[in-house]
């Protein structure tokens, strides 16, 4: 067996840039995370080869000073912290001191830098480990770093690098994050000395349509909620503005770009009924909280962080983009002011709702039908002002139904046109959500208990969480050291597998702090109800019945989408109608 030896310094830098440094776009983080955390106003960026020959970073930061050069390039060496009171409560984006030290032990490194009134500049370079003395050099207040060669002396490394498109590809990405969330400074990008990117400081609406697209803007939601020493604020994109893949989704905490699995879980249950199967969301959100309530020191690169309380966090999230994307109803971009048009949307919806039975929850487990037949009872809202009232509703008059499918309406704006049956079928879901919300989750006795093999960890965490079963509608009592006995399920869920049920909430209670499988599950039940209940294609409609829906759509939350996710209704501008009949040309 070998003896143990302590490794070269040399090793063990490179060791660690196989953790911070894994491709050009990792050091061009490093190094602009740097230049931010240096307070910048003006950051430039140059890579050559994707970055692999060069990458070069200008700023006008505060520059480092004589003192401490011969220390920025030493491992561990840092300005941002100096004891575990700073660690726990980091707001800088970089803290660790070993990014400067692993890149330059991978690459031919040349710093440059000149703080506050100095007269001149001071030069370090390293490579292959050996750090040259400073020397004067020429250079404007703030610093430039300039990497060469990366891993020319780790080759094993190099192979692993993609073509020169895609590591650029990398690198415009890293700083489009980076971009987004200091809108404040300007910031230039190059490569193989063309201009790739120029990015004028401004507000974070340009900075935004700049990155994202003009359409983004146009077709999401602002956000903006506090609370519990929590802040969100930002853009979500409408349901109808979703993606084939996770392409433009950035959230950041405290400024910092993250990945994490508990803010990833509550933004999907915020869009889990009204986003298209297998479609993503696209978002740009911004967290903010006290920096000792989350863990940053968690992966070397910094892209994980860890809340001190994650459950409080998930909940935060959901249910502030939940909100936000209820209030989207059809129509709401050409929303009427509150009162115009008789009551304005509460939380439990306009006129025509509060009209609902509020009993209608107790038959839904023995007669879905009359639960239905029930909603349908409730008298239709009373026709709005005609036109010649000077008040057209967002959603228009109806004009005619076409194949027995398609409402046709007139609005200011132009033509409508409505899938009635999607229409619909939304209008009954939410109304179902309503009155099972009003009376609560009701529980069922089973008629012989259910015994639930688990571990013996998940089986104490099903007794920590005795109250949330509860909640959910479950009684469920430990039989044994690794067996959970269920007795009691929700009234709903009572025809399906309460030991699948009661695991899927363990599992969630371990990953997220909580769970929503049952409310998912009675969800699911619920839409599977409206779609059948609601009006069926080829069923005439009188143009008062139309007129009705129309307005029960803009009273309805989430009604610009259906219960799978398809858009419920289409607006032709009389511009768009010009085009297509080429008036005007």
């Amino acid at each position: 067996m070998p003896s143990i030896q302590v490794l070269p310094a040399q090793l063990v830098d490179q060791i660690a840039a196989g953790e911070v440094v894994e491709r050009p776009a990792s050091v061009v983080k490093e190094l602009v995370e740097n230049s931010l955390d240096a307070g910048a106003t003006r950051i430039e960026v140059e890579v050559e080869a994707g970055g692999a020959r060069l990458v070069r970073v200008r700023d006008d930061g505060a520059g480092i000073g004589p003192g401490d050069l011969p220390l920025a390039l030493a491992p561990h060496a840092t300005s941002k912290i100096g004891s575990l009171d700073d660690l726990e409560s980091v707001a800088s984006l970089g803290f660790r001191g070993e990014a400067l030290a692993s890149i330059a032990s991978v690459s031919r490194l040349e710093l440059v830098s000149r703080a506050g009134n100095l007269e001149h500049g001071l030069r370090v370079r390293s490579e292959s480990g050996q750090v040259s003395d400073p020397e004067p050099a020429p250079h404007p207040r703030g610093t430039t770093v300039t990497v060469r060669d990366l891993f020319y002396n780790t080759p094993a490394r190099r192979k692993f690098l993609r073509t020169e498109r895609t590591e650029f590809g990398h690198v415009e990405d890293l700083l489009r994050r980076l971009a987004l969330s200091r809108p404040g400074i300007e910031i230039t990008l190059r490569h193989n000395g063309r201009l790739a990117r120029a990015l004028p400081a401004g507000d974070e609406a340009r900075r935004v349509a700049a990155l994202m697209g003009s359409s983004f803007l146009e077709q999401s939601l602002a956000v903006e909620h506090a609370g519990a020493g929590l802040a969100l604020t930002g853009w979500v994109g409408l349901p109808t503005y979703n993606r084939a893949q996770a392409d433009q989704q950035y959230f950041f905490v405290n400024g910092r770009m993250v990945r994490d699995r508990l803010v990833a879980h509550a933004i999907r249950q915020a869009y889990r009924d009204v986003l298209f199967h297998g479609r993503h969301p696209a978002y740009v959100l911004f967290l903010s909280l006290d920096p000792s309530r989350v863990d940053v020191n968690v992966h070397p690169r910094k892209h994980e962080v860890r809340f001190r309380d994650g459950r409080l966090v998930h909940d935060f999230l959901f249910r502030t983009l939940d909100e936000a994307l209820a209030g989207a109803r059809a129509g709401a971009q050409a929303a009427p002011a509150p009162g115009e048009y008789g009551p304005p949307p509460g939380p439990t919806g306009g006129a025509s709702q509060a009209a609902m039975p509020l009993g209608v929850a107790e038959s839904f487990a023995t007669d879905p039908g009359r639960a239905l037949r029930e909603l349908h009872a409730a008298p239709p809202p009373k026709r709005l002002p005609e036109e010649t009232d000077g008040a057209v509703p967002p959603l228009g008059f109806a004009l005619a139904q076409l194949h027995g499918i398609f409402i046709l309406a007139q609005n200011d704006r132009g033509l409508v046109l409505v899938d009635m049956h999607a229409a619909h079928e939304r209008i009954v879901y939410e109304r179902l959500k309503e009155s099972r919300a009003a009376d609560g989750v009701r529980s069922q006795q089973l008629l012989v208990p259910v015994n639930v093999a688990v571990s013996e960890r998940e089986a104490d965490l099903a007794a920590e969480h005795a109250e949330v079963f509860a909640e959910l509608g479950f009684e469920v009592d430990r039989a044994g050291p690794e067996t959970l006995r269920a007795r009691r399920v929700p009234a709903l869920l009572a025809g399906a597998d309460p030991a699948q049920l009661v695991r899927d909430v363990i599992s969630d209670l371990e990953t997220h702090g909580g769970s929503d499988r049952v409310a998912a599950a009675t969800d699911h039940l619920l839409a599977t109800m409206a779609c059948h209940g609601s009006v069926r294609a080829n069923r005439r409609l009188t143009l008062k019945e139309m007129d009705a829906l129309l307005r029960d759509m803009e009273r309805t939350e989430r009604s610009g989408q259906c219960n799978h996710g398809r858009p419920t209704w289409v607006q032709l501008s009389v511009k768009e109608l010009d085009r297509l009949f080429l008036r005007g040309q």
